[in-house]
Formats: C-alpha cells, sequence, structure tokens
C-alpha cells in the first residue's frame, strides 16, 4: 500500500519516523509529508520524508521576524501548502491518508473533502484535548473537535482517549486503539547506569516547553522543600519554549529555588537525548493534562523511572510505586513528597527504575504496531467500497451536549 502520513509541523517526528520505518519494513510505501527544513536538518536526507508545507518559512528572513507575523503568515501559506499537497496525492494516489495532526482545523477541515475524494481518511487524536489546553492561537481551537467527524477511522492510544471521544458524540466502530511504541530504544542502554551515591540527584523535564507541562509545578515544589533536601537535587528543563519563561525563571527566584534549577532552553538533537536521559535519575512529568507521551516511551526505553500526574498514559502503564510515582495534576505539595522520596530513597529509585526495564519488556514493538495500523488501513477500502459517507456536522444547539 501507498500510504500518506501528514504531520505539517512534525509535531510528532520520532512517532511518524517510527510508523512509517515499520510499515516500510512490512512492505508498504509510505510517505511523511511535513514542514521544510533548514539544508542543514538531517531529516532532509530520510528516503521516507517528503517536505510539503511552509517552503517560504525555511527562509532566514523570515525567521526574524516577529512571533504574530511568522504566525500569520504561517496560515497563509499553511493553505497554499495543502492545495499542492491535494494535486501531489493525486498524482501519486495513495491508498491511505493518515493525517498525524491538524494544525488549523478551521481552514483543515475545507480540504479534506477534497483529500477524501483520493483515498480514505484516518486521523490520529493525540491529543483528545486539542492542544493540550494551550493553542498557540485561538483560531487553532476553532472546530477542533467537530472535524473528528470527517474521518472514517480516529486512532488513540488509551483508554482515556476512548472514552473522551464517545463522550464527543463519535461512535465507538469509529474509534481504534493503538499502541505507542517505544521512541529512541535503539540508543537506549540494556540497563541504567549506576550513579554514584555522592552525587546530586539528578531530575530531567524534557522535551517542548509548553503551560500545560506544569514547570511551575516543579518550582512551588521545589519551594516546599527544606534547604538540605533541596541541596541535594538538581532539576534540569530541557526543550525548546512555546511559551515566555520570563516569569517562570521570576517564580523560581522569587521562591529560593533558582540554584536547584538547569533552564536548557532549546531544541534537544536526537543525538543527545540519550546522553541526557542516561544523566538522569529520574524523569519528570508534572502535566496537567496529557493523553499519550513520546517522552514518556523514551523514557520506558530507557529504563529511567519517573514522577508523573496520574493522567491518559501515565496512569495506565505506570504503576505507582513499582516503575515511578503517581501523583493529582497540580498537586506540588504531593510533588514534593515524591521528590523527596526520590532523594532520600536511592534503593527505591533502583527498584523502579528495574520496573521500569520490565515495562519496557511489555510494550508493543513497531513491528505489531505497523501491522495493526496496516490492517486498519486495509478496512478502510472495504468501508470505502461499502459507501462510506462522513456524518454531517453536529448542530450548533447540540454541540454543548457532547462537549
Amino acid at each position: 500500500m501507498k500510504i500518506a502520513l501528514i504531520d505539517p509541523s512534525l509535531f510528532t517526528w520520532p512517532y511518524d519516523r517510527a510508523l512509517a520505518g515499520a510499515l516500510a519494513d512490512l512492505g508498504h510505501e509510505p510517505r511523511i509529508f511535513g514542514k521544510a527544513l533548514p539544508a542543514d536538518d538531517p531529516r532532509l536526507a530520510d528516503p521516507l520524508f517528503a517536505p510539503a508545507f511552509y517552503a517560504s518559512l525555511a527562509s532566514p528572513a523570515l525567521a526574524r521576524l516577529p512571533r504574530v507575523a511568522t504566525r500569520v503568515w504561517k496560515g497563509v501559506s499553511h493553505v497554499g501548502s495543502l492545495r499542492r499537497l491535494i494535486d501531489e496525492l493525486a498524482a501519486w494516489r495513495p491508498d491511505v491518508i493518515h493525517f498525524q495532526w491538524l494544525p488549523l482545523p478551521v481552514i483543515d477541515a475545507r480540504f479534506l473533502a477534497r483529500f477524501r475524494e483520493i483515498a480514505p481518511l484516518i486521523l490520529t487524536v493525540h491529543d483528545t484535548l486539542p492542544f493540550n489546553g494551550t493553542p498557540g492561537s485561538i483560531l487553532q481551537n476553532l472546530g477542533a473537535r467537530d472535524i473528528w467527524r470527517a474521518f472514517e477511522r480516529l486512532i488513540v492510544h488509551t483508554r482515556q482517549g476512548e472514552e473522551r471521544l464517545r463522550e464527543q458524540g463519535i461512535e465507538g466502530g469509529r474509534i481504534v486503539r493503538v499502541a505507542h511504541g517505544l521512541l529512541h530504544a535503539e540508543q537506549a542502554p540494556a540497563a541504567p547506569a549506576p550513579r554514584p551515591a555522592d552525587a546530586p540527584v539528578e531530575f530531567l523535564l524534557f522535551g517542548q516547553i509548553k503551560p500545560y507541562k506544569g514547570v511551575d509545578v516543579v518550582i512551588r515544589a521545589l519551594a516546599r522543600m527544606s534547604d538540605d533536601l533541596r541541596s541535594r537535587c538538581r532539576v534540569r528543563i530541557a526543550g525548546k519554549p512555546y511559551m515566555d519563561m520570563a516569569p517562570l525563571r521570576r517564580l523560581a527566584k522569587e521562591l529560593g529555588v533558582e540554584d536547584s534549577m538547569i533552564f536548557d532552553l532549546r531544541f534537544i538533537p536526537d543525538a543527545e537525548v540519550a546522553e541526557m536521559m542516561a544523566g538522569a535519575d529520574a524523569l519528570l512529568f508534572p502535566y496537567r493534562e496529557i493523553e499519550a507521551s513520546g517522552v514518556l516511551m523514551a523514557t520506558i526505553a530507557h529504563g529511567r523511572p519517573l514522577i508523573a500526574s496520574k493522567l491518559g498514559a501515565f496512569g495506565e502503564l505506570i504503576v505507582d510505586g513499582k516503575s515511578g510515582l503517581l501523583v493529582a495534576p497540580g498537586d506540588d505539595q504531593a510533588l514534593a513528597a515524591a521528590l523527596g522520596m526520590m532523594i532520600l530513597q536511592p534503593e527505591n529509585r533502583a527498584r523502579m527504575a528495574a520496573g521500569m526495564m520490565r515495562l519496557r519488556e511489555s510494550i508493543p514493538t513497531w513491528a505489531d504496531i505497523a501491522r495493526q495500523t496496516a490492517g486498519l488501513y486495509g478496512s478502510l477500502g472495504e468501508s470505502r467500497r461499502a459507501g462510506w459517507t462522513a456524518p454531517a456536522p453536529i448542530p450548533a444547539g447540540d454541540r454543548a451536549r457532547v462537549a
């Protein structure tokens, strides 16, 4: 089968590439359509990648524009990119079109009928609360839930995802749960490296920095700890920020915890991920909202224990006390207690790291995931031949009952 995987901004490149690679290994012909990249980006050399969005934004001149101007230009470019992609897919004739993300649903919805003329449509709903409640703009939220009804099948990774889609009025037969595979597993060690007993305990909050990630919760949790206990740990916040970090830095200074924190605010290349995770005693996920998490799957692959909010995949995969510690979202007091336990009980950290290694063995392989996904693609052809049509949009007066 020819498979078009569409992720305009490459929000989940590691996931896209792992799925596409496994599909290719099964003999299929996947192609990832995403944003144009700088000339020195190694992804450009990937044979499964096809730049199809925002070509003009790769220009160094546009990179210097104010953020608001860049967003406006990106929206304009998105429309042109969709039109060109439709023409490209009409010529290539894929058997299925699998969207990973819809960055501007109110615009994307206007093009789906044309995509559907080419091949059946499927969407992976990575966030059942669109953009985890923190869209980059108001425009991104418009139609973010209504557009789900335009797809033949919706993939989710968790039971929470299934339940939320049903609550939104999506028929259960169109929802398919497919596991999220391990990420960066090829870089992961066979077992976690031992840490010096007298070294500060290293906590890592890794990935794109957005409001829902709960950096402020970590800061307040550190402030609840005694000076002596806090001196025995360091918290590294590592990743590219998609929010104003100045208020968080001020909060850390006002609460007297800035010496216990390292802000490493940049895009972290894949080559550094393994080293960064190997250097951490535990990963932090104090999220306010989440469905599935690529960083979680990398953490499992590296056998690192974690402290996480009991949400989504964390609540479904992590057994509290065995492979990590689970706390209520936004509860800085509970997070402080969990941090203290990790610091004071190295034997429990080691036990939970071993538990994470056992969990790693239970995660489906990408080959298994690809086989299930390919089977789903095949079933879409049958639905198409049976005359599937998209349901009518939910009437405005009824939306409150399924919101």
